[in-house]
């Protein structure tokens, strides 16, 4: 069992204690608050530190991205299966990796990769110049052990190396050097909180101290190693002749080793700024924490284009390395891009699919929440816990040491400090917890009782009879927390049902965010809701019915021609009625809300084609200059890349999602789909941003829509540069909605002559 995960269920388990302790007193109350108070904040201090050590520790850790840089090969772990078998990119040929199991990382070397097995217990490797059979590479284990699993896979040129998940003890294989001699594992006493690997040689942070200690074939580990002097890291990450990583005190970049093309030339301020880092031979590249755009610097990345203006459009979950090499996990559609000397001036996009952007665990993600959209990441096969990005780490007030003169005294009151802290921390927690539970009683008796003249409550009976039993002839889609069916009501009335069929407590949050939404609202393009039904465990919201069904329906199903939305009216219109709806949330909603899931298949249309946002479910009732939250809400294609990674929901959020159906609009393409020009998984801002921007609007344009009149012509253009504005990776720079409402109210004036109006 890893360390971090130790912890995290050390934490669980103080937290389930202080639960049940909290139900036993829930009405009792305890003295000491000031006590409490002071182990409230120990524990969050603990916790605190743990978030950060986290955030920057995956910098060395291996990935679900390598490259095998001697022979041009690119493989991934990926993702939508049950097993997360591994693919490789060689030749203009997508290859299968044998065997067909689950892996949790893999790190590439010059002329092989190797891979290790989920849970850590096995380590096979693949050479990737000996050609190929069967249309694979041969695997060869090089480790197995059920007592000792394995972590920081780390693949240097030539060596092998990874660290015992217990002891923290390094174990290298392979790398014979000139001599014949295998690669040396270091001193079985040394202790390591993580390794990474060069071009012969590795280094790790050793545990007791935090110092960097290298070993290897050549003089540069040892050289390194001299230069980081008594330096205390928290991460570490090598390139082929140089280590980068982060100080434990400040959180400052420092790269040591050799510095030919300027590769340890880290730029200005560069505490707390980058959350990932990859190294080449010549360069050094970090992805900001704040929006996942590549940062490089060194003469390779020079070579590589890298820098090209056009990259800081595109966002990154992670990147990883060859010798001069870059490859980057898009946050977008989680597609690999590359680039490489042959195509420095266009990086590629690899025809892999979608890969995983971390490992699929069976435990808790209670520290940082889980990856969005895991489920299906991981086929129902375990979550990817989010990796925890706090950019900057906060004071928490801390009791007084108190005086001593002796050294001794001083490390026995150290010792008692920890365990009184930890005392005080665990009574502080469980009086945040019981804090919490009243909060949350008080939440639940709130939800039971809703204003009846808002909304009708239903019986499940009648919700049953009214769908047919909820039989699957009358399911009509999905929601946030459900299913959708049709039904009709006694009285003949048309209805659209949702049924909770998630877990629980996702169903119970979800119901009661869209519930406390809908009963407030009541707008010509929102959807309206009927009434609602809470039985046992059973939680419904009944809606009035959209017989015309999705925008998305109608732009991407086939089977309909769209020969409904074939006019650039119909569809400015649409897109106009869609933007008034979040208009109102925003602007005139009280307390305004953010949607948080703005996407084609929640724009609904009515008998009249009126369109109406819909789905509530991932809603914020806050303001929306800033709330933030524990976990990301959202649909792959249409999240905000800045909210993604920050975590904080602004209008602008909802925006970025407008912003991409319009260019679903606009293109007839899907927010991600597979380009038939050999690019693979593309998003549609991908394939449509560039092209609008270079002026070359009736290139991307639907061909399925009736050719533009005169008039309407302006009207299109204006719509694709207010898509593009949406789109801008930087939420500032977005429009706001009511911005949106304006252009598109002057796009659809366009269309009637230049006289405004919503009828058609």
């Amino acid at each position: 069992m890893r360390f971090k995960d130790q912890i995290k269920i050390v934490l669980t388990h103080i937290f389930h204690f202080c639960s049940m302790k909290v139900k036993e007193h829930e009405n009792s109350r305890g003295s000491g608050s000031h006590q409490n108070d002071i182990g409230a904040a120990f524990l969050l201090a603990v916790v605190t530190s743990l978030q950060l050590h986290l955030a920057v520790d995956a910098l060395g850790s291996a990935s679900t991205v390598a490259v095998a840089y001697g022979t041009a090969t690119v493989c991934g772990i990926s993702a939508g299966n049950q097993n997360q078998r591994i693919q490789c990119y060689k030749g203009n040929e997508v290859i299968s990796i044998l065997p067909h199991v689950s892996f949790e990382a893999i790190s590439g070397g010059k002329s092989f990769f190797c891979g290790l097995r989920t849970g850590g217990h096995s380590l096979h490797c693949w050479e990737t110049d000996a050609g190929f059979s069967n249309h694979s590479f041969r695997p060869k284990r090089i480790y197995y052990s059920t007592r000792f699993p394995l972590t920081d896979l780390a693949v240097g040129d030539a060596q092998v190396c990874a660290r015992e998940v217990g002891s923290g003890r390094g174990r290298c294989w392979r790398g014979l050097d000139k001599g014949g001699s295998l690669f040396p594992s270091p001193d079985a006493a040394l202790k390591f909180q993580t390794i990474t690997s060069g071009s012969g040689f590795s280094c790790g942070i050793l545990k007791n101290n935090r110092s960097v200690w290298c070993w290897g074939s050549n003089g540069i580990g040892s050289k390194i190693q001299s230069q980081f002097r008594n330096l205390s890291m928290v991460s570490l990450v090598a390139g082929e002749s140089h280590v980068c990583g982060l100080t434990a005190s400040g959180g400052t970049l420092v790269c040591k080793g050799n510095n030919g093309a300027g590769q340890l030339e880290v730029p200005p301020n560069s505490a707390h700024e980058y959350s990932a880092l990859a190294l080449g031979t010549s360069f050094t590249c970090g992805l900001r924490q704040k929006n996942g755009v590549v940062s490089c610097w060194g003469g390779g990345a020079e070579e590589l284009n890298i820098q090209n203006k056009s990259n800081g459009s595109v966002s990154f979950e992670l990147i990883t390395a060859g010798s001069s090499q870059l490859c980057g996990l898009k946050t977008s559609n989680l597609t690999i891009m590359c680039w490489f000397k042959a195509n420095r001036y266009s990086p590629a996009v690899l025809p892999l699919g979608m890969i995983i952007p971390g490992p699929c665990v069976q435990d808790p993600c209670s520290l940082c929440g889980v990856y969005p959209n895991s489920a299906f990441l991981c086929d129902g096969s375990g979550n990817i816990c989010k990796s925890c990005q706090e950019e900057l780490p906060f004071a928490v007030l801390l009791p007084k040491n108190p005086k001593s003169s002796p050294k001794k005294a001083r490390n026995g009151l150290t010792v008692a400090f920890l365990i009184v802290g930890a005392i005080g921390g665990l009574a502080g927690a469980c009086t945040i917890l019981f804090c919490i539970s009243n909060c949350l009683a008080a939440s639940d008796h709130q939800e039971l009782n809703v204003n009846p003249s808002s909304g009708r409550s239903f019986s499940l009976t009648e919700l049953a009879a009214a769908t047919s039993n909820f039989s699957s002839d009358n399911k009509i889609g999905a929601g946030s927390f459900g299913v959708v069916y049709k039904g009709e009501l006694s009285n003949g009335t048309e209805v659209a049902i949702k049924r909770g069929e998630t877990k629980s407590n996702e169903k119970q949050n979800a119901f009661s965010s869209e519930l406390a939404t809908l009963l407030r609202l009541n707008h010509k393009h929102l959807v309206g809701m009927v009434g609602y039904c809470q039985e046992n465990d059973e939680r419904l919201l009944v809606y009035e019915y959209m017989p015309n069904g999705s925008l998305h329906d109608h732009l991407h199903n086939k089977d309909n021609g769209v020969t409904v939305l074939n006019t650039w009216k119909m569809r400015i219109k649409i897109a106009l009625d869609a933007a008034r709806g979040i208009e109102y949330l925003h602007n005139y909603a009280v307390p305004p809300i953010i949607h948080r899931d703005i996407k084609s298949s929640n724009i609904l249309l009515d008998r009249n084609f009126t369109a109406k946002v819909s789905d509530f479910g991932f809603s914020m009732m806050r303001h929306p200059e800033a709330s933030t939250e524990n976990a990301v809400g959202g649909t792959i294609g249409y999240i905000d890349p800045e909210y993604y990674v920050s975590k904080i929901s602004t209008a602008k959020c909802d925006v970025y999602g407008l912003g991409i159906v319009l260019l679903e609009i606009l293109t007839g393409k899907k927010a991600v789909f597979r380009d038939g020009g050999g690019e693979g998984v593309v998003t549609v801002a991908e394939f449509a941003v560039a092209r609008i921007g270079g002026g070359e609007v009736w290139n991307v344009v639907d061909k399925r829509v009736r050719a533009a009149e005169m008039k309407e012509v302006e009207a299109v253009e204006m719509v694709a540069y207010t898509a593009v504005q949406c789109v801008n990776l930087e939420g500032e720079e977005r429009p706001s909605i009511t911005d949106i409402v304006g252009n598109l109210e002057k796009a659809l004036a366009l269309c009637n002559g230049g006289e405004l109006c919503d009828s058609l």
